[in-house]
């Protein structure tokens, strides 16, 4: 088995900090593999048993570090928006117009925003794309109490001065 490479120096104390730092169990996780291996000169399998990770999981992660240094932790996390028709600014400027009309009050109908988006994406889109590109922006829907069609406010005002017990 061959010498594992060393750390650069500076490279525990900076890694010690790190730990002290992380703010998510991902973070923390991520530097601890590599101060495990700086600090106890654990291998990558006692390390991914440690933290519970696959071993091959820590030794990218520590190729990475030896070819990019720091930055291989500042990576951003999993997942994003790969299948979006517009960025968040195009959403939120193609809501501009409609923004208008709702602060005075008006409805605002979805079939003209999704007319409106599938204009500028070029192509149909299903209403849920709509309404959700509608809540990512903090938009809901708000409705009035909903009062009975038949209900008459001069009966209920004298059944509330009568009463069924009187």
């Amino acid at each position: 088995m061959r010498k594992p490479k060393e750390l650069p120096e500076g490279a525990l104390e900076s890694l010690a900090m790190g730990l002290k730092q992380a703010k998510t169990k991902a973070e923390f996780q991520s530097v601890q593999c590599l101060w495990l291996r700086a600090s106890l000169r654990l291998s990558a399998d006692h390390v991914a048993t440690a933290i519970g990770w696959h071993p091959n999981s820590v030794r990218k992660l520590q190729a990475r570090y030896f070819k990019e240094g720091e930055a291989a932790l500042k990576r951003g996390g999993k997942g994003g928006r790969y299948f979006q028709n517009l960025t968040r600014e195009e959403d939120r400027q193609l809501l501009q117009e409609f923004l208008a009309q709702s602060e005075r009050g008006g409805i605002l109908e979805v079939s003209r925003v999704k007319a409106a988006y599938e204009q500028a994406v070029g192509h149909k889109v299903p209403k849920s794309t709509v309404y959700r590109m509608l809540a990512r922006h903090g938009w809901r829907k708000v409705v009035p109490r909903p009062r009975h069609p038949k209900s008459d406010a001069a009966t209920q005002a004298e059944f509330k001065k009568t009463g069924e017990n009187s």
